[in-house]
């Protein structure tokens, strides 16, 4: 892909600014005393750390360590199977968090050392990433810019559980529309909707 609105010195700029102001507010006036409440309830109710920290694939390629706040029990298969509906891996805090995508919150802090965006392609496993671009031919043109927090596909229904082609395809399908057609707009459509849709659970 080429002539891409996120290539330009001025929005990626404008993009990086956004980041750097919404996820200061968000750590400092938000996080800052909610995670540890998260993380109390978190080391109360089940064993193992308060952080699930992951290798993930980010812009060009360049892996980063994605950090969520962990819901649920350790376990062997947590780089290599996504979680599925009724997952006894996960803990009843962890239901709770995934629910109202809580457990996405320490990602803030991926965005504010640059690793990530507030809004892009979802950053996927790379047990996953090794698949899924085996399977959808454009697969990997989603690393042309930073992952994001939230994305386009997420809020049109394309979140958590992925159970065939069709929905990866579509996923993508969506993350390309997003990368070329980006815009301050857009991005402010996709966190108010995100908005709404973590208060609905």
């Amino acid at each position: 892909m080429s002539n891409l609105p996120l290539e330009t010195t001025i929005n990626l700029i404008l993009k990086r600014s956004i980041d750097v102001i919404v996820s200061l507010t968000v750590i400092f006036l938000f996080l800052s005393w909610f995670i540890p409440i998260l993380a109390i309830i978190i080391k109360l109710t089940s064993r193992g750390p308060v952080f699930f920290i992951q290798k993930r694939s980010g812009k060009n390629g360049v892996l980063f360590n994605c950090i969520k706040l962990r819901s649920m029990y350790p376990n062997a298969l947590a780089n290599q199977q996504q979680a599925t509906e009724n997952d006894n891996r996960i803990t009843w805090i962890g239901k709770f968090l995934r629910k109202f995508s809580l457990d996405e919150l320490p990602q803030f802090i991926n965005v504010l050392i640059g690793q990530m965006s507030i809004i892009g392609p979802r950053p996927h496993m790379l047990k996953h990433t090794e698949t899924y671009s085996e399977i959808v031919e454009d697969y990997m043109d989603r690393l042309h810019v930073k992952p994001g927090i939230t994305g386009l596909s997420q809020v049109m229904g394309y979140r958590g559980e992925i159970k065939n082609r069709t929905m990866i395809a579509n996923r993508v399908r969506l993350d390309i529309f997003y990368i070329k057609k980006w815009s301050i707009g857009l991005d402010m459509h996709i966190a108010m909707k995100t908005v709404k849709l973590m208060l609905m659970g």
